[in-house]
């Protein structure tokens, strides 16, 4: 069977709530969660990996802080910005703050691709944490229990080939047997390089203008998870699901 590997943001999720919701509650609450948590084993480790990259002598918890506002607000995909804003989602998830919302199209697919058998996995620039919390806390219930492995950029950035090679022999599972969904051409690219197959996610809500032709290159484009089947996504490419008829595995 099929292992189907999928990225986050702007494949199962749509960009703003990443952008709009997740990254707002965390540049707010950063001050207070490390006055409270700094001393903190698992968050020292961060907060000390950020104190050497940025100089020895810039130690202080608040130029820690600021530097991780900072990073913030450019989007740095940074591993300990990402550890540290995963803790901190953590209580903002608990508390009910808020949902992670999913496109409606995501859920069953997911559900109807374990049912069949297939291994679904995550890789996201997110830590592994808040991958956790994320799926465990979406507008559709809780969806840990699906997936079989989660992966961050502790295994290499996305849009490096030896990522998906690490991800691959971790699985323990011929590139070739892995589908790669994801909305960013140049993470594709790295994943069919490594032997991957690949699903370019085109959400009209994340992207307007199509991409099709010189813009997909080369990669199979979709819309929707309802029109992707893991069978087919070989060489056969994937054809649109027409209304009434359902994907499948």
């Amino acid at each position: 069977m099929t292992t189907i590997l999928t990225d986050i943001e702007g494949t199962t999720s749509s960009i703003s709530f990443v952008k709009d919701v997740l990254f707002p509650y965390a540049r707010a609450a950063l001050p207070g969660f490390v006055r409270e948590h700094g001393h903190a084993a698992e968050v020292r480790r961060w907060l000390d990996q950020v104190a050497i990259e940025i100089s020895a002598s810039a130690c202080q918890d608040g130029v820690i802080v600021e530097t991780l506002q900072g990073w913030i607000d450019t989007d740095r995909k940074h591993t300990a910005l990402k550890a540290l804003q995963g803790m901190v989602w953590a209580a903002g998830y608990q508390d009910g703050d808020f949902t992670a919302p999913l496109y409606p199209d995501v859920a069953p697919a997911l559900r109807q691709w374990h049912a069949a058998g297939h291994r679904l996995a995550v890789y996201s620039s997110g830590s592994v944490p808040a991958q956790k919390l994320l799926f465990a806390h979406t507008d559709s219930g809780d969806l840990v229990s699906l997936f079989s492995a989660f992966f961050d950029t502790e295994v290499g950035g996305k849009r490096d080939v030896t990522s998906y090679t690490t991800i691959a022999a971790h699985l323990q599972q011929a590139p070739s047997d892995i589908l790669f969904l994801s909305d960013v051409v140049q993470e594709l690219d790295a994943a069919r390089d490594a032997g991957l197959r690949t699903v370019l996610l085109d959400r009209r809500n994340d992207y307007p203008q199509p991409r099709s032709g010189d813009a997909a290159n080369g990669h199979l484009r979709v819309e929707s998870f309802a029109q992707i089947n893991p069978l087919q996504a070989h060489t056969a490419g994937i054809r649109p699901i027409t209304q009434g008829e359902s994907s499948s595995v």
